[in-house]
């Protein structure tokens, strides 16, 4: 901490960490936001703990400096967005890392049209294939896992069908509509994008048949592949969405995955909104409002488990058949991150339960150790890997200044003094890490931190 910090050579050293910062050089960052730049500026002028400020500066700009690739394609705004260290645009990812810059696009028109690009670009890749999790810029490159065992197209890098890859983009159309009054992102393809979005979740609720997708991959990993010919384990029909990965990018065990239907409920209310008043479409308006009240209906009589240690709780999946999955991952959604993404009230008695279990021994997934403690899940193939996505949720969702300082500590020990956040850390030794180069993380980290500043700016000097 800043109290071990000493003064050598004008540099200081924290916990014997240089403090220079790891920002690429300005002719080598993919992206410049006068917007950001200055934020990074105040933020380091008026926190005292110079490791956070250090912090702040390498990993809230990370997405812009080193994972997007924006030009003007058409005429429209075109903006590709890596994850980090693998060469695809995850359409949840995508959404993830340029989210935290939503609030700064009405002083910066350049990031302003960064993100109408993401927007542009997410339309295009949904129209490909909704049911794909990833893609490639170039869209006729092949993809490494071109033998799995689905409808393989072109440009897909991966074709995993998870709820939250349809609910990201309207999330961000949405915050990016709601910010700016801009409808140009909203023509006729963003349209026929939603439509589509909604006539894939309506197949994939399995009223009458399996619908057209399936998936298996030859592999070691049990994750990687889906049981049942692809199709995953049976569900009885009750009006949720089938979700055969979750977030993670991990298999589903029961395929009703309750944060991601909580999601879609979110999701579908936001593009009826926006249909009916941009495009002035009461029909699609109404099909989406309707399918957001049926999933609603169908959480309140599925989605909760009365537990014998914490009382009514969400499960993480169920099946319609009264079988449930009790545990919560890392990734979002997540039961933990459901207020974050708008799907559920901090103050929902349930909710609060359910955190209560998911911040417990009782969650299978969960890990205290000497660094830190925190929600890990199976997709590293390790146990006691915490990811930083769980502590960050946890204090983006905190209504309590102690918890929320508890979590920026952990947060500021896992990074193993190399500047930035990872995928997962060891929970007794943060140099033992996943993904070096990890947008995601960075970026959200940055926006807790640029949260914490904004609402509690004296746990950040504390």
């Amino acid at each position: 901490m800043l109290s071990a910090s000493l003064m050598i050579n004008n540099k200081i050293f924290a916990q014997g960490i240089d403090l220079k910062s790891l920002r690429p050089v300005l002719s080598k960052r993919n992206f410049t936001s006068k917007a950001i730049d200055e934020a990074i500026v105040q933020f380091k002028a008026n926190v005292k703990n110079k490791e956070l400020g250090w912090l702040f500066e390498n990993c809230f700009p990370n997405t812009l400096d080193t994972t997007v690739f924006h030009t003007i394609a058409n005429g429209e705004p075109d903006t590709y967005v890596i994850t980090g260290d693998i060469d695809a645009m995850w359409l949840r990812d995508s959404c993830a890392q340029v989210w935290p810059y939503l609030s700064f696009i009405t002083k910066d028109e350049k990031l302003s049209k960064l993100i109408a690009g993401v927007i542009n670009r997410q339309v295009q890749f949904v129209l490909r294939d909704p049911y794909a999790n990833a893609f490639y810029k170039d869209e006729n490159k092949i993809s490494e896992w071109e033998s799995d065992m689905t409808n393989m197209k072109p440009g897909v890098h991966e074709r995993k069908w998870e709820i939250d890859s349809l609910c990201y983009p309207i999330r961000l159309a949405y915050g990016y509509w709601k910010a700016t009054a801009d409808n140009k992102p909203f023509g006729d393809k963003w349209h026929k994008s939603i439509q589509l979005t909604l006539n894939t979740f309506k197949e994939q609720q399995r009223k009458t048949n399996r619908g057209s997708y399936h998936f298996q991959r030859k592999t070691e990993k049990p994750t990687d592949t889906v049981p049942m010919d692809g199709y995953g384990f049976p569900v009885k029909p009750t009006g949720l969405i089938c979700s055969i990965f979750r977030p993670s990018d991990d298999a589903t065990i029961y395929p009703y995955l309750i944060p991601s239907n909580f999601f879609a409920v979110v999701s579908l209310k936001q593009a009826a909104e926006m249909v009916k008043a941009i495009a002035g479409d009461g029909q699609l308006a109404a099909g989406l409002s309707g399918l957001a009240t049926e999933i609603e209906h169908a959480l309140k009589e599925h989605a909760v488990y009365k537990h014998s240690v914490f009382g009514e709780i969400y499960a993480y999946e169920v099946d319609g058949f009264g079988n449930h999955n009790l545990m919560d991952d890392a990734n979002m959604p997540s039961l933990l991150a459901l207020p974050y993404l708008n799907a559920v009230a901090v103050t929902n008695p349930v909710y609060q339960n359910t955190r209560r279990f998911a911040l417990s021994q009782q969650n299978p997934f969960f890990y205290t150790g000497k660094i830190a403690e925190g929600i890990g899940g199976p997709h590293v193939g390790k146990s006691d890997m915490i990811w930083p996505l769980s502590i960050i949720s946890r204090g983006l969702t905190s209504t309590d200044s102690k918890e929320i300082k508890y979590c920026v500590d952990m947060l500021i020990k896992s990074h193993a003094g190399t500047g930035f956040m990872h995928e997962s850390f060891n929970k007794d030794d943060a140099g033992i890490f996943t993904r070096k180069w990890f947008a995601w993380a960075n970026t959200i980290f940055g926006e807790f931190l640029w949260k914490t500043y904004n609402e509690h700016p004296e746990l950040l000097n504390a």
